[in-house]
């Protein structure tokens, strides 16, 4: 069985040598545009991603207020968040497999004075270049940031430069949203997806 997979040996760090900043309280998950995965609410996720993402209004003193209250967010916890994803071919995390690291993960603030939307790029290194599983880690991780960060993030997904044999295929569709909404609607999809997504803690 091991001859199917691609990498039947691949080098698996030891967990103790992972960065980690837990937090002493779960992170409270915020409702996101992957609900489907636990309740069958899955069709509006085109129109949501299509949704302005940014207010023509003028900020408020609400606004302000929310904005200096919310929560930071850094590279730490995302890797944190994405770290124990499973494996899809291995009994492991895709952190022990160092296919998710903390140096390749970036949050770039808003490009605009008036735009309250930061990215999260998120570069992931494969354990082999013709790893056939790709788009599907980069869906799970994205899925996983879709549902634990907040809406002023938007999720950036993609093959390490140099990584991966066909890496701009895989880029190009886990960077294309209706792309990602039609693969969400793949029932055998989704479940090896919510298997992946078992093991966050």
């Amino acid at each position: 069985m091991d001859s199917e997979k691609d990498n039947p040996n691949p080098f698996i760090l030891n967990a103790s040598d992972l960065p980690s900043r837990r937090r002493s309280t779960p992170v409270e998950k915020r409702p996101g545009l992957f609900d489907s995965l636990i309740a069958p609410a899955y069709p509006n996720y085109i129109s949501a991603l299509s949704s302005p993402e940014v207010s023509s209004s003028e900020p408020s003193d609400s606004d302000d207020d929310e904005q200096n209250a919310r929560e930071e967010i850094d590279e730490q916890e995302i890797y944190d968040l994405i770290a124990t994803i499973s494996d899809p071919e291995h009994p492991t995390s895709l952190a022990s497999l160092a296919v998710v690291n903390l140096p390749d993960i970036t949050i770039i603030p808003p490009s605009t004075p008036r735009s309250r939307i930061s990215t999260v790029q998120v570069l992931l290194t494969p354990t082999t270049a013709h790893c056939s599983l790709g788009t599907v880690i980069g869906l799970a991780v994205r899925v996983r940031l879709e549902q634990s960060l907040p809406p002023r993030f938007r999720i950036d997904v993609q093959m390490k430069e140099g990584t991966h044999s066909t890496g701009d295929a895989v880029n190009k569709q886990l960077g294309d949203k209706e792309r990602v909404a039609a693969a969400m609607e793949n029932g055998t999809l989704v479940g090896v997806i919510k298997n992946m997504l078992a093991t966050c803690e």
